[in-house]
């Protein structure tokens, strides 16, 4: 009896400890339970294709995978989770290590409901809507002018170099130069991949598979330069802000970020948020019958046009942005380890990560950085911090960005980082897209 006793106890004194350690966002227990149920379901052969076991299955595999990717001690600053979540269940299902009857009804789930389209639509419309509508015109007043012409140079030395290596031109520029500066993968990849689908009549899911290598190799890049950055500064006190843009004399007010004030949405709003964000994705569509325009890019132009108007009420801007937020930290796992494994082959990773194409990364990352180093100083900019603003650009979204920021010491910069990646990302995509859909039209 006193044996059970002291058993009860510890389990009581462990328990709070073992509900602190977290699988991804799941507390052991919960994952415990969840991969239990979802491992006894595939060994019986009764996994299906409802969305709650779905969303258990991809939750369990993604967070698992992203927490495998955190273990690294290194790579996980250089955002391992991601990259591991991305392409471990496409190997593990190159080489046959996964359950044939969970491959196929994933695989079968991810096609057949498409919600790879939800999760774009609630991270662009939320991350367009929580922007600061104040700093998103300053930040375009400034901001832009190097990283416009940071752009310009990486598309040219970039293509040049493609071409001299044997690399064929409309390929380097779409499946290389293009996705290192679209704005990450939800933002950037995962649109850009859809567009070419829908101009090119391929496979989305190859497309896709060349181009998420792409952003996570670049993103890899960008925080190994902005590293060195932090080191320029540190050794030449006169080239940087330590934090700030521009000299205080003509200092743009930072805001702590880039959300709408701190106000929590009511569920209501959030709800009404979550179907705002909907209909515009089907303007989007309704878009594509009537002009051919890929439904996010469209979706994507009318949410900055309403922001930039401020046409919207505030707390839609807030619960906007809310969904948005929690799509990010809820979602983005599940639908890495959905896509890993029913839509990237893994031979197609292999070709994209061609040491050719690395080249071109690492030399778009370069022409990136160095051009905003040098139009900063002549615009009167921090060249350190301006190179390290350009540098997010190619960054893997807002994880990409804390990353970028990490490693140069200047999360002060945050605000004008995001402007690098979801405006500039999104001019990227929607230049990009409309162009390719007139080429392919004029011919």
């Amino acid at each position: 009896m006193l044996l059970e006793l002291n058993s009860e106890t510890q389990v009581r004194r462990q328990w709070p400890r073992w509900l602190s350690y977290r699988i991804g966002l799941l507390p052991l227990p919960v994952f415990v339970l969840l991969f239990g149920a979802v491992a006894a379901l595939t060994g019986a052969h009764a996994l299906t294709g409802d969305v709650s076991v779905m969303i258990a299955t991809l939750a369990a595999g993604g967070f698992l995978c992203a927490w495998l990717g955190g273990l690294i001690p290194f790579l996980r600053r250089l955002g391992a989770p991601a990259i591991t979540a991305a392409f471990l269940p496409s190997y593990l299902v190159y080489r046959h290590w996964l359950p044939v009857n969970l491959v196929e009804t994933v695989t079968s789930f991810t096609k057949g409901t498409n919600f790879i389209y939800l999760y774009i639509t609630a991270i662009i419309v939320g991350s367009i809507l929580g922007m600061n509508r104040k700093l998103l015109l300053q930040g375009i007043a400034k901001v832009l002018i190097p990283l416009f012409a940071g752009s310009l140079m990486a598309v040219l030395i970039g293509s040049v170099a493609g071409v001299a290596i044997g690399l064929p031109l409309a390929r380097i520029v779409t499946l290389v130069i293009v996705p290192v500066m679209a704005g990450g993968v939800g933002e950037g990849a995962i649109p850009l991949s859809i567009g070419y689908e829908d101009i090119f009549h391929q496979s989305s899911a190859e497309y896709l598979a060349h181009l998420l290598p792409v952003v996570l190799f670049a993103n890899l890049v960008a925080i190994i330069m902005a590293g060195c950055l932090n080191a320029i500064g540190r050794r030449y006190p006169s080239l940087t802000g330590n934090g700030l843009l521009q000299p205080p004399s003509n200092i743009l007010p930072l805001p702590a970020s880039l959300n709408v004030a701190p106000i929590a949405p009511r569920n209501d709003q959030l709800c009404a948020a979550a179907l705002f964000a909907i209909s515009l994705y089907l303007l989007g569509i309704v878009s594509h019958f009537l002009l051919g325009f890929p439904p996010p890019v469209t979706m994507l132009v009318i949410a900055v046009l309403l922001k930039v108007s401020n046409l919207l009420p505030p707390w839609i801007d807030r619960a906007a942005a809310a969904v948005g937020h929690f799509f990010a930290v809820a979602v983005t796992y599940p639908l890495l380890f959905a896509v890993a494994v029913a839509l990237t082959p893994w031979k197609s990773v292999k070709e994209a990560l061609h040491p050719a194409n690395l080249a071109v990364i690492v030399l778009v990352v370069l022409t990136l950085v160095v051009t905003g180093f040098f139009i900063g100083k002549w615009i009167h900019l921090y060249p350190v911090e301006t190179a390290i603003v350009n540098a997010c650009h190619t960054g893997a979204g807002g994880t990409g960005d804390v990353a970028i920021l990490t490693a140069a010491n200047r999360l002060e910069l945050m605000p004008f980082a995001q402007i690098a990646t979801r405006i500039g990302g999104a001019i990227t995509v929607t230049l990009t897209l409309l162009i390719l859909r007139f080429l392919t039209h004029g011919k």
